[in-house]
C-alpha cells in the first residue's frame, strides 16, 4: 500500500527521525492560515509547498515550489491544490493533487539518497545510499552506477552496524559518524516494525546547522501485513488507486490494469503471468493482470467480466483456468452467465483444464453462447490474438 509524504513523515516521527516539518490541507480556505502556521510554529519566512500524490517527479511536473514570502507561498498552493499533475510516473492524464503539504524551507548544505528494500537475489535487506540525492535515482542508476552504494543487512549480529559503517566510510562521512549511525539505525527499525516494502528518502540532508534532515519520504507497506498495523491502514488514499484496481479488490479479485487490449482472466498469479508472456509471444498486448483465486465461482467470473469490460481498450478476452482447487464447470457457468447478462463485444475465448474439464467443455458447448474454445495456452493465445 502506498501512502502520501506528509503520512510517512507521521510515521518517521514515531521512530524519532528528524523531518522536514510541516502541515497538510485540503481545502484552499485553510490555505492562508496553514501558511502562517507553519511560519510561526518553526520560525521560518520562507515555506516550502509540495503536492501530495502517489507518484514521483513532483517538482519536475510542477507540484513542489520553493515560496520565499507569505504572497509567493499563497499564490503556489492556490495553483497547485486541485491542479492536474503530470510527471513520469503518472499516466498522460496526470493526477489531481487533492492535498498539499506546507513545510518550513530549510538550508541544505548536501544532499543524499537513502533507501531499504528487500533483495530477493540475496535474500535479506539492503541499503541503497549515493550522495546524488534529489534527483531521479534511476539516472544515477544508468548513467553513473558508481555512485549507489549497497549494504546488505542480513542475521548475523553486527551485520547493521557493519553496513553502516561501510557507507559512512564510501561517502566520506566520518565528522557524522554518530548521527549517521544513530538515524540508519532509526530508519532500519521503523522499515522492520511498519513492514515496509520500501523506505526511502530523497532527499535525506545534511543542513547548515549539520542536523542530518530527512526532506522527503516514501514509505509503501506490505499490504500482506496490514492486519497488524490498523493506524496505517487508516492512511489508505483510494482517491489515488485506479478506479477498476479499487473496485475489483472490493470483489476480491487481483487485478492491474495494463495498456494492451487482451483481457485476461486467470486462476493464479503464476498462471497469469505466464498468460501475459504468451500472449505477447503471439504478438498481442495483455489488457490487464486478473488472478481470479483458487475459489473461483458463478459471481467471481461474473465480477471478472465486469471489470475486465470496463476497459474499453478490451477487444478480446481469455479465460486460462487450470481447475485445481476450483472445479472447471464452476467457470463455465460463471461464463455463460456473465456472456448472457453483459453486453459483450469483444471475443471470448476458452480454455479449460483440470478438475471437471470435460463437464466444463460440453456446459460450454450446449449452452449456445458465442465463444472461442482452445486446448492448449498456445492456441488458446494464439486465438485471443487473432480475435483482436
Amino acid at each position: 500500500m502506498k501512502i502520501h509524504e506528509y503520512q510517512a513523515k507521521e510515521i518517521l516521527e514515531k521512530f524519532d527521525i528528524p523531518i522536514q516539518r510541516g502541515y497538510p490541507l485540503d481545502d484552499k480556505k485553510d490555505i492562508n492560515s496553514t501558511i502562517r502556521k507553519v511560519q510561526e510554529n518553526f520560525d521560518t519566512e520562507a515555506v516550502i509547498v509540495k503536492a501530495q500524490v502517489h507518484a514521483g517527479g513532483r517538482g519536475k511536473g510542477g507540484g513542489v515550489k520553493y515560496c520565499a514570502t507569505y504572497e509567493d507561498a499563497q499564490n503556489a498552493a492556490n495553483s497547485i491544490l486541485g491542479m492536474n499533475l503530470i510527471t513520469h510516473q503518472t499516466d498522460p492524464e496526470g493526477k489531481k493533487v487533492n492535498k498539499i503539504l506546507i513545510t518550513e524551507a530549510l538550508d541544505i548544505k548536501k544532499e543524499y539518497y537513502f533507501a531499504i528494500t528487500f533483495d530477493r537475489s540475496k535474500n535479506c535487506d539492503v541499503f541503497i545510499v549515493s550522495d546524488e540525492g534529489g534527483v531521479d535515482i534511476e539516472e544515477v542508476a544508468k548513467n553513473s552506477p558508481e555512485k549507489i552504494i549497497k549494504a546488505w543487512i542480513n542475521d548475523s549480529e553486527n551485520s547493521l552496524l557493519n553496513g553502516i559503517n561501510e557507507i559512512i566510510s564510501k561517502l566520506s562521512l566520518e565528522k557524522y559518524q554518530n548521527q549517521i549511525e544513530d538515524i540508519f539505525r532509526k530508519l532500519y527499525r521503523c522499515y522492520y516494525e511498519s513492514d515496509c516494502s520500501l523506505l526511502e528518502i530523497n532527499p535525506l540532508v545534511i543542513t547548515t546547522d549539520d542536523d542530518i534532515i530527512a526532506l522527503d519520504a516514501k514509505v509503501n507497506i506490505d499490504s500482506n501485513a496490514l492486519f497488524r498495523h490498523p493506524e496505517i491502514t487508516s492512511y489508505r488514499d483510494k482517491s489515488e488507486e485506479n478506479p477498476l484496481e479499487l473496485k475489483a479488490s472490493e470483489y476480491g479479485l487481483n487485478y492491474i490494469k495494463l495498456d494492451g487490449n487482451v483481457g485476461c482472466m486467470v486462476n493464479g498469479a503464476g498462471l497469469a503471468m505466464a498468460t501475459m508472456d504468451i500472449i505477447k509471444h503471439y504478438g498481442g498486448e495483455p489488457a490487464n493482470f486478473l488472478d481470479v483465486g483458487g475459489a473461483a465461482n458463478v459471481e467471481t467470473i461474473k465480477n471478472g467480466f465486469k471489470i475486465i469490460l470496463s476497459d474499453r481498450n478490451v477487444k478480446s478476452i481469455l479465460i486460462n483456468i487450470f481447475g485445481g482447487i476450483v472445479r472447471c464447470d464452476r467457470v463455465a457457468n460463471g461464463v455463460i452467465q456473465a456472456v448472457k447478462e453483459l453486453d459483450l463485444d469483444a471475443s471470448v475465448v476458452v480454455r479449460l483444464q483440470g478438475t471437471n474439464a470435460d463437464l466444463a467443455k460440453k456446459i460450454l458447448d450446449d449452452s449456445g453462447i458465442n465463444i472461442i474454445s482452445a486446448e492448449t495456452i498456445n492456441e488458446a493465445a494464439k486465438k485471443a490474438v487473432e480475435a483482436v
